[in-house]
């Protein structure tokens, strides 16, 4: 599923590109950026190559693009909930360079497909997990109003074998119209 290209006063997410590759690269290597998403940091182009193709098959994540570098510095994923049997739900899954971390990036980012997902695909409900350790990433889902179900406890066998508590939370279709 190709999702429509969308815009925030500073962002653009957009489909990805064989061209994006040193920004992928750039920001997946830094040691702070992946561990906190539940991946390795890239070690060497090739990884990011096939994750960048990952990307542009499934069309299931965009580039989150900097307006004023036009570079990508992060990515947001829209994909189904594997934990959950609701065919109109999907999970949010994110990540950003940590050179742009504290700037409200991603919750500029995670409100715009909040929108998409509800006002255009009419989806009945959004979920999203991070890890306890995450303060971050639960800043910007608190922000965007999601509402915390509890823990789903050593649900998450990260790749150096630490199995991890994922904190849920969820937004339902009528409380995002609440919001608005």
């Amino acid at each position: 599923m190709l999702y429509s290209r969308l815009e925030t006063p500073r962002l653009f997410l957009r489909e990805w590109h064989e061209s994006d590759l040193e920004d992928l690269f750039s920001y997946a290597a830094d040691p702070d950026v992946g561990p906190a998403a539940g991946w390795p940091p890239h070690t060497d182009r090739s990884v990011s190559r096939e994750i960048l193709w990952q990307f542009m098959d499934k069309g299931e994540v965009w580039a989150i693009v900097d307006k004023k570098t036009h570079k990508v510095i992060g990515s947001l994923g829209l994909h189904p909930d594997r934990r959950r049997d609701n065919p109109n739900c999907r999970s949010i899954g994110y990540v950003l360079s940590k050179d742009f971390w504290g700037q409200g990036l991603m919750t500029e980012a995670v409100r715009q497909v909040m929108r998409y997902a509800f006002d255009t695909l009419r989806l009945d409900m959004l979920t999203v997990y991070h890890y306890p350790f995450n303060d971050r990433s639960r800043r910007v889902i608190e922000k965007c109003g999601f509402v915390r179900e509890g823990v789903l406890r050593r649900s998450f066998s990260r790749y150096d074998g630490a199995v991890l508590d994922s904190v849920c939370y969820s937004l339902l279709r009528e409380e995002y119209l609440k919001q608005k």
